[in-house]
């Protein structure tokens, strides 16, 4: 099991302060909003890699479709470098959610899942070392500039992981999963209902039966308070381990209970993020004490 906490905001200065406290507290993995007018994430994250030597950093996570995959593959690549390999790249489609504003950036459902597919295997692609890429939105021949990118673009993790959102049961949805490293799921039957343990089962299950990696992540989101003495527990099983700290529409909450459950279920590696969504961002001193708590309860 490793756990992970999810800033819920501030300034960079505050929230580079936060990444001390998270690794000195003994957190597993740092992540940071990206979103559209907001603190630039992966110069944060570099700042961050520079304060620290042992946390993994990375989003939680990046709109892929409204992104340049080729300019994300590079930041991407950067941070893993100034890191030493503790980069890691959680994406979904983007959220259309009003309280975010509006930028004119593209909704079509659709159009999102098919730039997100054709920016994953760029992406992977460019780490690779494949300079060409063409696909249903995107193109590139970077082969003229290849002696340079072999110069200096160079990952330190042999893969570094991407985490993708992925709907169950929708095969399509799950069948991206496929291609990536980490698994943040959710429910739509209907619309969105709270993930239980049997749709967790099902889609570990459905992922095996179906070829995923056997280093494959599965990010558990759930509630804890850090009072909550029997997460101590949670140490005991194998993984990664999150939380998080309020109900939205798009994140699905577990108390501790379920968390458990979910731990026992997924025997490979579990994340349990811990944030705070479309909410003004506590203190940095509360944050801090919030961080310091929790990490001593896992």
């Amino acid at each position: 099991m490793r756990y992970g906490f999810v800033l819920p905001g501030g300034s960079s200065t505050e929230q580079l302060q936060l990444a001390t406290v998270a690794e000195q507290s003994g957190w597993d993995g740092l992540f940071v909003y990206e979103t559209s007018y907001a603190v630039e994430p992966w110069s944060l994250l570099s700042a961050m890699a520079q304060r620290t030597e042992r946390i993994r950093l990375g989003t939680m996570l990046t709109p892929v479709p409204w992104r340049r995959p080729w300019k994300l593959a590079s930041q991407v690549v950067t941070l893993d470098q100034l890191s030493n390999g503790r980069a890691i790249l959680a994406i979904g489609t983007g959220a259309t959610d009003a309280a975010l504003g509006t930028t004119g950036e593209e909704t079509n459902t659709k159009i999102r899942a098919e730039r997100m597919d054709d920016a994953i295997d760029m992406m992977r692609g460019l780490w690779e070392g494949r300079l060409q890429f063409s696909g249903q939105h995107y193109a590139i021949d970077l082969s003229v500039r290849a002696d340079g990118v072999a110069a200096t673009m160079q990952r330190v993790q042999e893969r570094i992981p991407i985490w993708v959102v992925a709907a169950w049961p929708r095969q399509k949805s799950m069948r991206r999963v496929l291609r990536c490293d980490g698994l943040l799921p959710i429910v739509l039957e209907d619309g969105y209902r709270a993930t239980t343990p049997d749709d967790i089962r099902a889609m570990r299950t459905w992922l095996t039966e179906h070829g995923a990696r056997p280093d494959f992540d599965i990010i558990s989101e759930g509630e804890t308070v850090a009072q909550e003495a029997p997460q101590r527990q949670l140490r005991r099983e194998s993984g990664w381990l999150a939380t998080h700290v309020q109900r939205d529409q798009h994140l699905l909450v577990l108390g501790a209970a379920q968390v458990r459950e979910h731990a026992r279920i997924v025997t490979n590696r579990l994340v349990v993020t811990m944030h705070k969504r479309l909410r003004p961002p506590p203190q940095p001193q509360q944050c801090a004490i919030e961080i310091q708590q929790r990490a001593s309860l896992s």
